[in-house]
């Protein structure tokens, strides 16, 4: 007898093979027969025509690592059809942690609450900190989560616990490589997926010094990157200040390098595709063709939607990661508004926010087409939901000048949405013909960090309608193979990413007239009554995780069926060579 059956669905089955209509049985967790007609007896069945089936979504990189511990439901991700994560990204995990040092734990959760956006509070009460290794951070995750999570193991922590607070600023000897090693091969032991890195110059701890493995050299790297090779299923994922922008030549032999020493791929994040600046795609994909030749391969991860980001000159956001900016906006409130004020400071910083160093970050600094946001003062009463450019034109101001006044009045506390200045019909064109590089994979949502200023997760969700009923920049049946199949081949997951006989049964069933993602609005929900922003999921009318209903109608029905991913039993490998 079959657990459950869908009857008479719309079938994508993740392959890329033209959508058909089928039955789906599901039994122990798995698809136990996909067929034109099925008579099986089941004790669950529900009709699906007109809706669709797919393979639960493959969210390549997230920050999931705390959440799961107060959200075993990886929301929003989960609403939106996230069957499957990836986490330990960027070279931060919140393990291994050293027994005798208990300060660690404190250090992490600082580092994680500035530079993934966490809340501290939540951090602090929303996870119980009772491991050590590496696996014994698996292990408190084992059976209490409700999607399947994989990890790589963060650079940092493995140098902060061989090298303590040396590990800022330090290089270690011959006998701590050694043993950051053994620590390494420990983890892959236990179930890590591979190592991740950073080498960002955006990417500072909780004491504003740059981050451990940002001191690391490229022999530490490749030593780490070899130690890869000896274990079953493993990955590589590094961050460079160059993803951001552009790579100099110093980080593509880095990346190359450190993929052919392991002969596993590397992934990194996130490729910004934007008509306005042309050069930047094809010098962003120049270390996936030299490592190609090398005998390894360099995947970058790129969203499908522009991403809802708000800033604000209160707290930290990306305006900080201007050069320059920091140093104003990081200073007390009253005295970064006098400097603010100052236009002489405006001016340099506006100088600076346009200046090649900027990066990415120029693309933040068109102030005239911001969007005001909440507000929390009479002064600013009405200003929600107009766009500065308007307003600065009625009183007269530049609109850097008039956006610095509306935020004094709230004393730096208003929220503010720049539009994005990549919507034109020629970056969308040119985003289509990346997603078609073979080295070009969709994601970097990273969901669970940054939780109050941006909400990637409901990419899957919001890219499905805009292949449906927007843009229609890629057919139903490649934009689900996208989100499904071709993150699972890359980490190489044992069946999982299709809807076949024999694979998990990680299913998402949704309405193709209404799939959508709503509005980004801001919630209080964390622990400590922390903010974070959320997103509706529309058009979704359940999700599976190993055969167990999850959501349904975008309601969490409690059931927590999800995998701790291991590497080896649940990945296999997946070589360049």
């Amino acid at each position: 007898m079959l657990d459950h059956l869908i009857k008479g669905v719309t079938l994508v089955d993740g392959t890329g093979a033209a959508a058909r209509v089928a039955d789906v049985g599901i039994r122990d967790g798995r698809v136990a027969v996909v067929a034109s007609s099925v008579t099986e007896e089941a004790r669950t069945r529900e009709e699906a025509h007109g809706l669709v089936l797919a393979p639960g979504f493959v969210d390549p990189h997230t920050h999931y690592d705390a959440q799961l511990f107060w959200d075993p439901y990886a929301t929003p991700s989960l609403n939106h059809g996230v069957t499957t994560v990836a986490g330990g990204n960027c070279g931060f995990t919140l393990a291994p942690l050293h027994p005798d040092r208990p300060e660690d734990a404190d250090y992490t959760r600082r580092m994680m609450s500035k530079v993934e956006g966490m809340s501290l509070v939540a951090l602090e009460e929303g996870a119980p900190w009772s491991w050590h290794s590496f696996g014994e951070y698996l292990d408190a995750l084992e059976g209490r989560i409700a999607v399947n999570a994989g990890f790589m193991v963060g650079h940092c922590a493995l140098r902060r616990y061989v090298m303590g607070a040396d590990a800022v600023g330090g290089q270690p000897s011959a006998e701590q490589l050694e043993r950051m090693l053994a620590l390494f091969h420990e983890a892959m032991d236990a179930g890590a997926w591979g190592l991740s890195t950073t080498q960002s110059s955006t990417h500072s701890d909780g004491d504003g010094q740059p981050v451990a493995s940002r001191h690391a050299g490229p022999d530490e790297l490749l030593a780490l990157s070899r130690a890869v090779a000896d274990h079953e299923g493993t990955q590589l994922e590094a961050i460079v200040a160059g993803c951001l922008d552009q790579f100099d030549d110093a980080e593509i032999d880095l990346f190359v390098e450190m993929s052919a020493a392991a002969g596993r791929p590397l992934n990194w994040n996130v490729l910004t595709i934007d008509a306005a600046v042309p050069e930047r795609v094809p010098r962003q994909l120049v270390p996936s063709e030299r490592a190609r030749k090398a005998g390894g391969r360099v995947v970058a991860l790129t969203m499908p939607i522009l991403t809802p980001m708000n800033m604000s000159l209160g707290t930290f956001c990306a305006l900080n990661l201007i050069p320059g900016w920091g140093d104003v906006l990081g200073l007390p409130v009253p005295e970064r508004i006098a400097k603010l004020r100052d236009p002489d400071v405006r001016a340099e910083l506006l100088r600076r926010a346009g200046s090649k160093e900027a990066g990415v970050f120029r693309r933040l600094t068109h102030f005239g087409r911001y969007v005001i946001g909440d507000t929390y003062s009479a002064e600013n009463e009405g200003l929600t939901g107009r766009v500065v450019r308007d307003i600065a034109a009625e009183r007269g101001q530049e609109p850097f000048e008039c956006i610095v006044e509306i935020c004094a009045n709230d004393r730096m506390r208003t929220v503010l949405w720049p539009m994005p200045t990549d919507n034109d019909p020629d970056s969308w064109a040119l985003r289509a013909e990346t997603w078609a590089h073979e080295d070009v994979l969709l994601g970097g949502s990273d969901a669970g960090a940054h939780l109050d200023r941006m909400c990637g997760a409901p990419y899957t969700t919001r890219f499905l309608g805009d292949c449906l009923r927007g843009r229609k920049l890629v057919g139903l049946e490649q934009a689900v193979k996208m989100l499904t199949d071709d993150p699972a081949r890359l980490f190489g997951l044992r069946e999982r990413g299709r809807v076949a006989e024999g694979f998990h049964a990680d299913l998402v069933l949704f309405d193709p007239e209404r799939i959508d993602a709503g509005k980004a609005t801001l919630v209080h929900d964390l622990p400590g009554d922390s903010p974070r922003l959320d997103s509706k999921a529309i058009g979704v009318n359940a999700v599976w995780v190993n055969g167990v209903e999850v959501i349904r109608d975008d309601v969490v029905t409690g059931a927590v069926p999800g995998t701790v991913l291991r590497s080896g039993r649940d990945t296999r490998t997946v070589s360049t060579r």
